[in-house]
């Protein structure tokens, strides 16, 4: 292959945060397929070029693809099934969307996939389940395909936010080539929320801005939560969450509206609310990504939380081109869409 740039197929594409990461990988997306119309509102202003398809994934057909020679299927599958904020019902879960994922590697027969999910598919109550997903892709041809856990803070990102990440490849060599990324950050130089939101917090000249970010705020913060598309959305996650957001000096309890930050003339000990943009911070997530223009409060906040973070999607699809195409340059961003930290 003489080309720099991969073909990439996504579905429950959200927001973009890993078809951002992938296009700074060096991916170009051939189809993206969302079916909640907020996120595919967000997706359509940020990439026009993008052929995003707003359907349910179950009525999608790939089939037409399989000749397109597609190097990455990718996708966060919803996960509810597994999450510990749901019922883990796991495959039993009308949401179980993993069949359909399994479907799509099967049609487009790409030379990689790549899906992501939340941490509690690790947990030993779905051993079962990983173990059966690993077999039906072995049987498409995709063996060895292995699960692993990546941590958002070691791509730079100030939160914790640990995910499930699912890689197979078609051919064993691409296969034996690839290497899980290795930390960008190290434990000890970890970006904090401090860092990377002070110049936010200090928009409209708060006093209290830099001693906020050098002795509050000095940690990673917890892993944001979006939210489902009918339940959540309203405040920065459950109890346990909200108390760590406290300890950073910030009120979890809700939202702040789109732009709204401290007052010049606020007590420079006062909790204060997140707004989108600074979620979106948080998630790693440029600012040139449009979202504020795009959505109201809640709704934008919903499509924020669920992200997969662009810095984190990077760095897999780093590695996943690498072990696809060794003699190419990977990692090369979009230009004006750095990654904010």
């Amino acid at each position: 292959m003489t080309s720099s740039t991969l073909t990439s197929i996504e579905i429950c594409a959200g927001a973009g945060g890993q078809a951002l990461g992938l296009e700074q990988a060096g991916f170009e997306h051939e189809l993206l397929v969302e079916y909640w119309a907020p996120a595919v509102q967000i997706l359509r202003a940020n990439r026009p070029a993008w052929n995003v398809v707003e359907a349910d994934v179950r009525d999608v057909d790939f089939r037409p693809y399989r000749d397109a020679n597609i190097d990455l299927v990718a996708g966060g599958v919803p996960c509810t099934p597994a999450s510990t904020a749901g019922k883990q019902l796991g495959a039993s879960d009308e949401r179980n969307l993993w069949p359909e994922a399994i479907r799509m590697v099967d049609e487009v027969r790409p030379r990689a996939a790549m899906f992501e999910n939340v941490r509690g598919l690790m947990d030993s109550k779905f051993e079962g389940w990983r173990n059966e997903t690993l077999e039906a892709l072995a049987q498409l041809g995709y063996e060895d395909a292995v699960w692993d856990m990546v941590y958002a803070a070691d791509h730079g990102v100030p939160q914790l936010r640990p995910r499930s990440v699912l890689v197979a490849f078609r051919d064993a060599e691409d296969r034996e080539r690839f290497r899980w990324p290795d930390a960008e950050t190290p434990e000890g130089a970890r970006a904090s929320v401090g860092e990377a939101l002070k110049d936010l917090v200090a928009a409209n000249g708060w006093e209290g801005a830099d001693r906020w970010a050098s002795e509050v705020a000095t940690t990673i913060g917890p892993t944001l939560v979006g939210g489902s598309e009918k339940h959540g959305g309203a405040d920065l996650g459950p109890t346990r969450a909200k108390a760590q957001w406290r300890r950073l000096g910030v009120d979890g309890l809700g939202l702040a509206n789109h732009g709204v930050a401290p007052a010049a003339d606020d007590d420079v000990n006062q909790l204060f609310k997140l707004n989108v943009r600074m979620a979106a911070r948080i998630q790693g997530f440029p600012d040139t990504w449009k979202i504020d223009e795009v959505l109201r409060k809640t709704n934008a906040y919903k499509t924020m939380g669920n992200a997969f973070p662009p810095p984190v999607a990077h760095a897999m699809g780093a590695a996943i081109r690498e072990a696809l195409e060794p003699t190419l340059t990977a990692g090369t961003r979009t230009s004006g869409d750095e990654v904010a930290a």
